[in-house]
């Protein structure tokens, strides 16, 4: 992985790729590449490092209307020029690019490949190797391909150049995201819509372990036999504009600040014109005939999920059972009867959810995926959507998906409430409403948490976050957040659990976040703040009006209580976005981090 595009028609082949690998960047990579084809030769350039660097190394007096690019996130051999892709065949002939994992490429090169010397250590090598020694045998590059795809095990998204053929790009996919891009006088592919929005906003769908033919004018989608498919093209739901950065310094701060608008816009588009709350009939009925709701997530979508466990729960009276989707393909649990499978995730292409997808759909189960992409995988392969109108979230570390996911998450739990009869004592949409305003107020607090940061954060090694109840899940993501972009080591736990063994790790001075917004729980998150004090914590306590104390370091404006984890979010993201940018951290692009997680 991690990204591709795919370019065939008349324009500077050169800067299509280029300008499309640019809008692939936020999904996180280490390596980056180009092939290109003039009129006489395939032309290759990989570099260890950014586009920019890429650029500098593309010759640009070759002349092109071909070529195939690609953004690469090592998992087969480390990070370096000769593992970056595109990869070529021994004799030149062929360039491949590759998303996914190949699981039996060790054994395909052990039975095949005895005689061949390869340039890298990376399992997609193997592919093209491949092509070219089928081809010995079917003298035809689709064929080749066809038999070669036909060996492979595991997951891919694949395109390919054959340097003896000026008008075909051949690509497939199995398991990982793939696109066909059409226009006039030209097509393209790509991993990700946002690689070629400036180029069209038409495109067709590719499902696994199909093949494409992808030419100037025509493009022809095959199964593995060779049987054509035809398939309508669809209209991807992204505004180009949503991609620039504008006047911000930094992707994740621009959405930070939009967290405010999509609450907004989460409210209009879930509300009918009589101002009530609008969700799809078959989703409603799918809910009420479920006896427990299982929600499969990673990383920050297992945090919002945390969080919409409570509200199915405490609102609509369902059991609801929350699970790491890496695991829960390998150690299932014993399912209820009529489970609903409910999937999150921010792009819809996370490949540990969908496998456990895969698996539940042949068990029969239904499933309902809650996502920022509404044509992606998860998507097009579960049951219903529900789409967030988050638009396009670019920095690799989620902030306005997340808060998109719990409020959601809310309205998927009032809706099944009152479809079971049950009656709420508040308005939910008008709840929300506060909490955009509150957003809003928070977002504009901005200084105040960079010189919280300069004070508290500034030289540390580790932090910790303790919180109980539902501020507990929003303390996971909290150190999440601070981890994975400023890389110091946080962690979060329940206020109650830090003196069972973690508290040795307390020495002075030692930074530790508190939430403190729910009521029932505030003197006792208060009491274990005072325990790590006394061990000589310095401590950084968030609470909400209206339980606030003169110590405290920072105050929320008051929200539902239910609703307290999009609003106390915000500060914490913003805790990470200063805390990164005062350690000169690559804000919007975190080492070794992927936006889109398309391996297991």
């Amino acid at each position: 992985m991690c990204g591709i595009v795919g370019y065939i028609g008349q324009l500077d082949t050169k800067d299509v790729l280029l300008n499309g690998l640019e809008k692939l960047e936020y999904r996180g990579y280490d390596s980056a590449g180009i092939a290109i084809r003039d009129d006489a030769d395939l032309h290759t350039f990989k570099v260890k490092g950014r586009i920019n660097t890429l650029r500098e190394r593309v010759d640009d007096s070759i002349a092109s209307t071909m070529g195939i690019g690609h953004t690469r996130w090592a998992t087969h051999g480390g990070p370096s020029a000769e593992n970056a892709h595109p990869h070529q065949s021994s004799s030149g002939r062929f360039v491949l690019v590759h998303n996914g994992v190949i699981e039996n490429y060790q054994e395909l090169k052990n039975d095949y490949l005895g005689g061949v010397t390869f340039g890298s250590e990376t399992d997609t090598e193997v592919i093209v190797q491949l092509v070219e020694k089928n081809m010995e045998t079917y003298q035809d590059t689709a064929e080749a391909f066809r038999q070669t795809i036909s060996s492979l095990k595991g997951s891919y998204a694949l395109g390919l150049m054959d340097k003896q053929d000026p008008d075909t790009i051949y690509a497939a996919k199995n398991k990982s995201p793939l696109l066909v891009g059409l226009g006039d006088g030209f097509n393209m592919v790509a991993s990700d819509a946002m690689a070629t929005l400036k180029e069209t906003d038409q495109y067709l769908e590719i499902s696994d372990q199909e093949i494409v033919l992808v030419n100037r004018h025509f493009v022809q989608l095959q199964k593995l036999d060779g049987t054509v498919v035809h398939r309508e093209p669809f209209t991807a739901q992204i505004d180009v504009n949503d991609t620039e950065k504008g006047t911000y310094p930094h992707f994740m701060l621009k959405e930070i600040d939009e967290q405010p608008f999509v609450m907004r816009r989460i409210i209009q588009e879930y509300q009918d014109d009589s101002e009530r709350l609008k969700l799809d009939e078959d989703i409603r009925s799918a809910v009420k005939a479920c006896d427990r709701i299982y929600i499969i997530a990673a990383g920050t979508s297992y945090h919002a999920g945390l969080i919409g466990k409570q509200f199915l729960e405490k609102m609509a009276g369902i059991p609801v059972e929350v699970h790491v989707a890496s695991e829960f393909s390998y150690n299932m649990p014993l399912l209820s009867e009529k489970p609903l499978f409910v999937f999150i995730s921010q792009s819809g292409e996370t490949a540990d959810s969908r496998s456990v997808l895969v698996k539940i759909k042949e068990m029969g189960h239904p499933a309902l995926t809650i996502t920022n992409v509404p044509g992606s995988t998860l998507s097009r392969e579960a049951n219903y959507t529900l789409h967030l109108h988050a638009g396009p979230e670019i920095a690799v570390a989620s902030t306005k998906a997340y808060t998109a996911q719990i409020a959601v998450l809310a309205i998927l739990a009032v809706d099944s409430a009152r479809a079971r009869g049950l009656e709420l004592d508040f308005d939910l949409m008008q709840e929300l409403a506060i909490v955009a305003n509150a957003m809003e107020m928070l977002t504009d607090q901005k200084e105040t948490m960079d010189e919280l940061v300069r004070e508290n954060l500034g030289i540390t090694r580790n932090a910790f976050f303790i919180g109980r109840s539902t501020d507990y899940f929003v303390c996971l993501e909290g150190a999440l957040k601070l981890k994975e972009i400023s890389y110091i080591q946080a962690e979060g736990f329940a206020g109650g659990e830090l003196k069972h063994g973690t508290i040795a790790l307390i020495e002075e001075g030692t930074p530790v976040v508190a939430l403190a917004t729910q009521e029932n729980v505030n003197d006792s998150i208060r009491s274990n703040v005072q325990e790590v004090v006394a061990r000589g914590a310095n401590d950084i306590i968030f609470s909400i009006q209206g339980l606030e104390r003169d110590s405290d370091a920072f105050v929320v404006p008051h929200v539902h209580e239910l609703l307290t984890p999009l609003v106390s979010a915000v500060p914490m993201q913003l805790l990470a976005y200063y805390a990164a940018l005062h350690r000169d951290c690559d804000v919007d692009k975190p080492r070794n981090l992927a936006k889109s997680v398309t391996v297991e």
